[in-house]
């Protein structure tokens, strides 16, 4: 079973990746921004799907590898650890920016006529929804124990997160577009969010390293 404080650093590190906004989160806010509450919760319906479908693909692969390499799982890994702390470097990287007065990002204002099918297609087209899944599940899951279940669970909890900060995305709309558009606010998100992978990817590594031993 997953350690309950490695199962905290897991749900942490999944609130804050999906309070950040990327691709998805933008094209929800977008809906929502532009179209109004119930196309943008649509959208987020079909996002959904396709991150369930990432997750499903991810757990088998890599219920597999533990079972039958867990050498490759273990390097793996270690592999997700340094990957969260990369995205901890470019999240400070990114205050950085923020702090010399580069704009922020604005939501997309693509006007989809089916948010459902396009939600789908944007969370499945981007390649790097399945390189962050494949890398960031390992390094939390215990390969003492059965894998798939962690994975399953973990990727229930990220799923239930995601969804129910999209919907807060959705609720605040505009102002919140407006909020993530100000420097100030991004550099202060970004500094935090970088702090707390960083942090949590060297106690993930300190942990392979003792479990080694």
């Amino acid at each position: 079973m997953i350690a309950p404080e490695k199962l905290a650093a897991f749900v942490l590190v999944t609130g804050l990746t999906s309070l950040v906004p990327g691709p998805s989160m933008l094209f929800i806010l977008g809906q929502a921004v532009w179209r109004g509450a119930r196309p943008a919760a649509i959208a987020l319906a079909g996002i959904e799907v396709g991150y369930v479908l990432w997750y499903l693909l991810a757990a088998l692969g890599l219920g597999t590898l533990a079972a039958q390499v867990p050498v490759a799982f273990t390097l793996l890994a270690i592999g997700g650890a340094l990957y969260l702390a990369w995205l901890g470097l470019k999240a400070l990287r990114s205050a950085g920016e923020a702090a010399a007065g580069s704009p922020g990002q604005a939501p997309a204002r693509g006007r989809s006529a089916r948010p459902l099918r396009d939600g789908f297609v944007v969370a499945i087209s981007n390649p790097k929804s399945l390189i962050y899944i494949v890398a960031l599940l390992p390094p939390f899951v215990d390969p003492r124990s059965a894998v798939v279940p962690q994975l399953v669970l973990l990727g229930a909890i990220a799923i239930s997160l995601d969804a129910a900060l999209a919907l807060v995305y959705i609720a605040a709309g505009s102002r919140l577009a407006r909020a993530m558009a100000n420097p100030h606010t991004r550099r202060w998100l970004d500094s935090g969010v970088g702090v707390i992978f960083i942090a949590i990817a060297l106690g993930i590594l300190a942990e392979l390293v003792l479990r080694g031993r």
